[in-house]
């Protein structure tokens, strides 16, 4: 019998920021109508692939609706509401996301707890219209499966999503299944791929014998990578290593 190991299903598993994007544009769509109404597909596709550039940045799934918004504004100057956006580049979105946050959020006069409820919602809806569609939107990263498959290594899974979606990739896209009572929909060794989430672990003394992975395939940057790697506590893992660990 192997180790214990609580993996984080975004970014160490899964990679899912296809979907999330794609919600997240359907989702700013509703919200804001009127400044949708003259994008197009060329500039909706932009979007979508900016956004693989700042998920490392997003704590929360209503936050992607809100950088979606961002990113128009950079490149549709004609629909800047926020004083934030002009000029403003992907690095500037990775080093200061926590501060334009609260800035965009008051500018756009825009509410939390509604944005949690119309990116749950349509999410919600496209799994009940287009379940494959929505499954294939996720994938796992390569070896994840066979990593997990023949692991003899006992594993829990933690996410930010409903433990019913996290379950249904594993078993629609992965092949595996985990009993439901290892699959904790919030969120021993602690594989996370971001780096602000390890440095809280790090905070917490009942978590002092933890070991604690960054996992560098998933959403963290390079500078981010290297700081991970002056902290002790902090061991940073390869893609290539990942299914021997769990052996």
């Amino acid at each position: 019998m192997g180790d214990l190991y609580a993996l984080d299903f975004d970014g160490v598993l899964c990679d899912s920021c296809g979907e999330s994007s794609l919600s997240a544009l359907k989702a700013a769509k509703i919200r804001w109508p009127n400044l949708f109404v003259d994008v197009d597909v060329e500039t909706e596709e932009w979007i979508v692939d900016q956004m693989h550039l700042v998920r490392p940045v997003v704590e929360t799934g209503y936050e992607n609706v809100l950088l979606v918004r961002l990113l128009l504004e950079t490149r549709k100057p004609t629909v800047q509401k926020s004083s934030v956006a002009s000029g403003l580049t992907i690095d500037a979105i990775l080093e200061s996301w926590l501060r334009l946050k609260p800035i965009i959020m008051e500018e756009w006069n825009e509410d939390r707890d509604a944005l949690v409820e119309l990116f749950g919602k349509v999410r919600d809806e496209w799994i009940e219209h287009d379940f494959a569609g929505w499954i294939n939107a996720n994938r796992f990263y390569p070896g994840i499966a066979d990593a997990l498959r023949f692991s003899s290594s006992k594993l829990y899974i933690v996410t930010t999503k409903q433990s019913r979606f996290a379950d249904a990739l594993l078993r629609e896209l992965a092949g595996v299944e985990i009993p439901s009572e290892r699959i904790f929909g919030l969120g021993t060794g602690f594989v996370e791929d971001r780096l602000a989430t390890l440095k809280n672990v790090i905070k917490e003394p009942d978590l002092g014998n933890w070991n604690l992975y960054l996992g560098k395939w998933g959403y963290n940057t390079e500078k981010e990578r290297q700081e991970a790697g002056g902290i002790l506590r902090i061991r940073l893992l390869e893609l290539s290593d990942f299914s021997k660990k769990l052996k």
